[in-house]
């Protein structure tokens, strides 16, 4: 079936069915993932309307201010993999060319360290210049203002997930409301580098199979179903009475629920609650009435406000918005943050 998949006259078709997103929650086969990806992504498209780009870029010196930190960076990827173990090996030169290729792409943006190890993963998969796209992709179709220098958007998202642990598991959300322990302190890592630094590779490989195909939800409900498992019952809470035994335990999360088999189907089975939950979380983070202006005052980003512009009272996407959305987050990734639902009237 994936042979067929990936022809070039059907993947715009065969998106239409839910059978792709099954397939992949039942993992994409490892010769054929990299393709499946690019494809998933957009990613081949974009290299299609760019050609020669990534090359281009290449030939650039490059900015010496971050062509210093990521020359630093580079052999603190997966250096156990064969291809990053040789320190001015293939895989660190190819990771080399990607990252740097990146920031002349986005000089605005530059270099996150958090963007390494996502490009790493992807030129596991495909060549560099396939990586570079998917990589652009990521950093702006998917995980968009994750890599900017004041990284608003993943703390945004921190809020967002924090709102949803109320609904998921009261438990653990009083235990962190009670220790004050910001979002950003456990979640920052999980999200900007896509879970590659803290599952195993196998469930690594799982996750981004779901997360091309259904985007940054997948990210969420991986990291409620993490949390839940860790601080969702009293029991789990009598060895973190203190601020530094919880992130301790958060640090050094239990190979049980971290199991490929155990991750992916509960990730699966929590897209049941999806519906209900995931729209109100502008209310229930807030706590504010759901006004334009309430909206801008939360950190005063105009980001946000845009995205508020985009939203009904309820917290969906109206047909009317269309021409607003453009202004904001790319659609798809603000449908996947407030509206699981495929209905006509949201598209």
């Amino acid at each position: 079936m994936w042979l067929g998949t990936l022809s070039p006259g059907l993947w715009g078709h065969i998106l239409l069915y839910r059978e792709i997103r099954l397939r992949c929650q039942k993992g994409i086969p490892p010769s054929l993932r990299g393709r499946a990806w690019q494809y998933l992504s957009g990613s081949k498209v974009k290299l299609e309307q760019n050609m020669g780009k990534f090359d281009e870029l290449d030939l650039l010196p490059g900015d010496p201010k971050w062509l210093d930190v990521i020359e630093r960076d580079l052999h603190r990827q997966f250096p156990f993999h064969e291809m990053f173990v040789s320190r001015g090996g293939h895989g660190q030169q190819d990771l080399f060319r990607v990252l740097k290729a990146y920031t002349l792409y986005r000089p605005e943006e530059g270099y996150c360290q958090a963007q390494a190890p996502i490009a790493a993963v992807l030129l596991m998969h495909m060549p560099a210049e396939q990586a570079f796209w998917c990589l652009v992709q990521i950093c702006e179709k998917y995980l968009p203002g994750y890599y900017s220098e004041k990284l608003e958007a993943i703390q945004l998202d921190g809020q967002i997930l924090f709102s949803l642990l109320h609904k998921v598991s009261p438990v653990a959300y009083k235990h962190l409301s009670k220790q004050k322990i910001d979002p950003i302190l456990y979640m920052t890592e999980w999200f900007m580098c896509a879970f590659s630094r803290t599952l195993p590779w196998s469930s690594v490989l799982r996750v981004w199979d779901m997360f091309f195909c259904e985007g940054v939800k997948i990210i969420f409900r991986v990291g409620l179903v993490l949390l839940k498992h860790t601080l969702g019952s009293s029991d789990k809470l009598k060895s973190c009475q203190g601020q530094y035994e919880t992130m301790e335990r958060l640090r050094a999360l239990s190979p049980k629920i971290m199991q490929e088999t155990f991750l992916v189907q509960e990730v699966r089975c929590w897209g049941e609650w999806g519906g209900p939950v995931l729209p109100s979380w502008l209310h229930c983070w807030t706590g504010l009435p759901l006004g334009r202006q309430s909206w801008c005052s939360i950190g005063g980003s105009a980001q946000k406000a845009r995205i508020w512009g985009c939203l009904c009272p309820g917290g969906y996407p109206t047909p009317c918005s269309r021409s607003l959305v453009t202004l904001a987050l790319p659609r798809e990734m603000l449908m996947a943050r407030v509206c699981p639902c495929r209905s006509s009237s949201c598209r």
